[in-house]
Formats: C-alpha cells, structure tokens, sequence
C-alpha cells in the first residue's frame, strides 16, 4: 500500500465514523469531550476549502497540519 492509499483509506473511514456518530446522535458530544478541538472542526474545514482556491498553510486547527508541512517539506515546497 502506497502512501496515497493509506490516505484515502483513512479518509473512507473516517467518512463512515462522521457517518456513524451522525446516525447514533453523538456528533454533537464532541463538542463537550477533551481535546474536541483536534476532531470537531469538520464543517469549518468544509467551509474553509470551499472558500480557498489556493493556500500556502491549513487553518490552526487543522489536525494534519504536521502530516502537511512534512509532505510540502518533501516536496520541496517549504
């Protein structure tokens, strides 16, 4: 497995968790659990790509932010 098709592997989970709690009703308690922020931003990051055509950096609170400056990094974008 390539590092793409981790990528996308972990992006198809991650649709059926947001899917998952979404269905059991519990989206909402990410709000009120520890560290929510690192997890909870989906819309604004929805939001966020829908409103940059391009950009040199993910917002603050990004949780692949590291992941991103490492590729750009490699890609010798930074």
């Amino acid at each position: 497995m390539n590092f793409l098709d981790y990528l996308v592997s972990v992006d198809a989970r991650t649709a059926l968790m947001d899917r998952m709690m979404r269905k059991l009703g519990v989206d909402r308690q990410l709000k009120v659990v520890p560290d929510h922020e690192a997890v909870g931003h989906q819309d604004e990051c929805a939001i966020w790509l829908d409103e940059h055509q391009q950009a040199d950096d993910p917002p603050d609170y990004c949780r692949n932010r590291d992941l991103i400056a490492r590729l750009q990094h490699a890609a010798g974008q930074r």
